[in-house]
């Protein structure tokens, strides 16, 4: 017979089982999820072709070459995403939203931009969610996606002008800018530089330029930054310690004390207003139309998957007047991988539907390690709320239609046009 100290034992544990059982159920009862609609980036990728053109000629060096062609997803970032797709599988099954096996035609519809990169991480993605169902992957035969490359028409591309006024409006003093930035530089140019090697690029004052395209750009802190993406890239690629700036970046650490330079070249390019009233309007639209009622031409699916760019993303985000700071990041840092996800549920007891709007991604070191999502190594995750939201068991909850209606308030109705689904 079992001590009498271990049946008691037995008996709390129970209870507590019993309780937290009771709980989450009681929060599911309570609280039913209907929809999700997710923009995610992709996955670990070298630098592109052009970036690293200029990153090279700033430094006056050979950057490491990666066994994946440049701008590619790697095999390691394949994986990471694997991972993530996972969790997400199987979280939403937990809640309802899915069903056990392969998904049915009604469960999920994935779309990915036409590059390589992002076909490849919504491919790990549902690898992930689905593994050996063969979810199909949907993207447009053209080279671009209405959806995605908005710089690509006419009907929401950036008037030069504009753009230029608007860009400089937001900069300021751009020399105050790169004086408060100074830390993160000399941090670079310590990480980067050859000694005796001509690193006079770190020290020009920056300047606000645009291309024959119309394309506005700071020029000076575009290549830094793209010089600190890269290297955070290489980071969550696990890349050897040698090969990673030449051995001089050894902990994470070092890779969030240079972020802040992402951070301000994003805050001077895809974060203005008006550049994401016109490139990002369509994309918001269609979200939020996804999460709420969609319409005829849309797939009404319960996980709406939107697979492309941290461009896209962020062009987004600046539209819903969002930002986050996930740890070990900067403000409103992407890493790869990570998304932006919205999410319907309704009060059982009531009929009123809610959204629940959040960013989630995982931090440098589980992305360079393969650490797998689970409860000691959860998403990194912050919420958007405002004054009328609800704290639940699920989360942040908005009423729909007052979040709906903040949400969309900067949309620009000339920038949105009718989208087919392939």
């Amino acid at each position: 017979m079992m001590p009498r100290r271990h049946q008691a034992a037995a008996r709390l544990f129970i209870a507590g089982a019993l309780w937290l059982c009771a709980t989450q159920t009681h929060a599911a009862a309570h609280y039913q999820l209907e929809k999700v609609v997710e923009l995610s980036r992709h996955g670990i990728r070298p630098p592109t072709p052009d970036n690293r053109k200029d990153i090279e000629a700033a430094t006056h060096r050979h950057w490491t070459t990666w066994v994946t062609r440049d701008g590619e997803l790697t095999g390691h970032g394949y994986a990471a995403v694997v991972n993530k797709g996972r969790w997400e599988g199987e979280h939403y099954r937990q809640l309802g939203l899915l069903t056990a096996g392969c998904p049915q035609p009604q469960d999920i519809y994935v779309r990915a931009s036409p590059l390589q990169r992002t076909q490849a991480t919504a491919l790990a993605l549902v690898d992930g969610a689905f593994p050996g169902c063969g979810v199909a992957i949907h993207r447009v035969k053209e080279e671009n996606d209405p959806l995605f490359q908005t710089e690509a028409f006419p009907a929401t591309n950036t008037e030069p002008a504009t753009q230029l006024a608007a860009v400089q409006a937001k900069a300021g003093d751009l020399a105050a800018r790169q004086q408060a930035l100074q830390p993160a530089v000399s941090a670079l140019k310590a990480a980067v530089c050859a000694p005796g090697t001509d690193c006079s690029f770190f020290d020009k004052p920056w300047q606000i330029k645009q291309s024959k395209s119309g394309k506005t750009y700071v020029e000076g802190l575009s290549v830094l930054a793209n010089m600190v993406e890269t290297l955070r890239l290489g980071w969550n690629e696990n890349l050897p310690l040698s090969q990673l700036a030449w051995g001089k970046i050894t902990t994470a650490a070092q890779i969030t004390e240079i972020l802040p330079l992402l951070t301000a070249n994003y805050d001077l390019s895809n974060d203005v207003l008006y550049t994401a009233q016109k490139r990002g309007s369509i994309l918001l639209n269609a979200m939020l139309q996804g999460v709420d009622h969609p319409p005829a031409s849309m797939p009404d699916t319960r996980w709406l998957l939107l697979v492309a760019h941290d461009t896209n993303i962020a062009m987004v985000r600046t539209l819903m007047g969002f930002s986050w700071t996930l740890p070990g990041y900067t403000r409103g840092n992407i890493p790869p991988g990570s998304s932006l996800v919205f999410e319907r549920w309704r009060d059982t007891q009531s009929g009123e539907r809610f959204i629940h709007v959040f960013f989630q991604g995982q931090s440098l070191d589980d992305l360079r390690h393969l650490q797998s999502v689970d409860q000691a190594h959860p998403l990194l995750r912050e919420e958007w709320r405002q004054a009328d939201c609800r704290i639940t068991d699920v989360g942040t909850l908005c009423p729909m239609k007052s979040a709906i209606k903040t949400l969309s308030k900067h949309l620009d109705p000339s920038a949105i046009t009718s989208v087919s689904y392939p």
